[in-house]
């Protein structure tokens, strides 16, 4: 995968401390570094702060845009310290659990598990959780960063059919691991997802169900950004992928799950990050009136 056109960018909604988060994950994790950080000024939430980072070599955004959405585990990273790719990776996993500990809340203690020899799942003191896992060098290779999605309450049992919706949305793709439940595991049901993975636009995804009582369920606050080159792909995913009319505004939108999307155009960092404040507020302007995007508008107010 190469690391500049990658598709698919998980985006994180904060409070205000979208920038001291990105700045702390880029101090934990190797080949980190914060790469654009743009303020947006007058929207609906006052100034906000867009950071864009790279950890392990893998894009994210963040945002600072109000209390309105709080992360929770129903979205987490699975990380992979995979021995044959670091030489150092069971060192290195353990350094990272004792740096994402600082103020934070162990959903499975660290330690060895049926299915690694060291892992743990750690809500950090900003909410967003991660899977820490030291992969099984003679596995399939998967990378650094798997975002998961845990399919609970109501969607609890539906993991499966949105792998396969998401498979027939996205190119590029492939179903890869499915294990399911066996019988004797209640509450969670015999044939039911325990863990599998699957891949859109050549990134790796995970998904899996569980019965058990949650107090959380998929938010805004993780959303998935989808790059699109032109109007057509754009339109695209937002027929395929909006199932809920009143959450349509500036680019996002929420599928029939509960999982947010942004279907923004590629040049979209560009007008923002590389732009002049008038520009920036045009199309800050435009923008705020869409709900699905119109990259010729865009284009438009961008030029003036």
């Amino acid at each position: 995968m190469s690391k500049t056109n990658q598709k698919i960018v998980p985006h994180l909604w904060y409070d205000k401390e979208a920038k001291e988060a990105a700045e702390f994950y880029a101090s934990i994790f190797p080949d980190s570094k914060i790469t654009n950080v743009t303020t947006i000024k007058d929207t609906p939430s006052g100034d906000s702060d867009i950071v864009t980072f790279e950890l392990w070599g893998q894009k994210f955004m963040a945002i600072s845009a109000g209390p309105y959405f709080k992360l929770n585990p129903s979205v987490s990273f699975i990380v992979n310290f995979d021995p044959s790719r670091e030489k150092d990776a069971s060192e290195k996993i353990t350094e990272v659990w004792n740096k994402l500990s600082e103020g934070g809340t162990a959903l499975m203690p660290f330690g060895e598990y049926p299915f690694s020899k060291k892992f743990g799942w750690i809500q950090d003191k900003y909410g967003l959780s991660w899977q820490l896992m030291l992969t099984n060098p003679e596995g399939e290779e998967r990378p650094a960063f798997v975002p998961s999605l845990l399919f609970v309450g109501d969607k609890c049992g539906r993991a499966e059919e949105a792998i396969q919706f998401y498979l027939s949305v996205f190119k590029n793709a492939q179903q890869g691991l499915m294990v399911r439940y066996p019988k004797g595991m209640e509450p969670d049901k015999e044939g039911t997802i325990m863990f599998s993975d699957f891949m859109l636009e050549n990134q790796w995804f995970s998904a899996m169900d569980s019965a058990h009582e949650h107090k959380f369920s998929f938010n805004e606050a993780l959303s998935f950004m989808v790059y699109c080159d032109t109007q057509e792909e754009i339109d695209h995913y937002w027929e395929k992928l909006s199932a809920v009319p009143e959450a349509e505004q500036c680019g996002w939108l929420k599928d029939k799950y509960g999982i947010s999307w942004q279907i923004v155009p590629s040049a979209m960092d560009e007008m923002m990050s590389k732009s002049t404040p008038e520009q920036r507020a045009r199309v800050t302007k435009a923008f705020l009136g869409m709900k699905k995007f119109d990259l010729e508008k865009l284009r438009e107010a961008y030029k003036g």
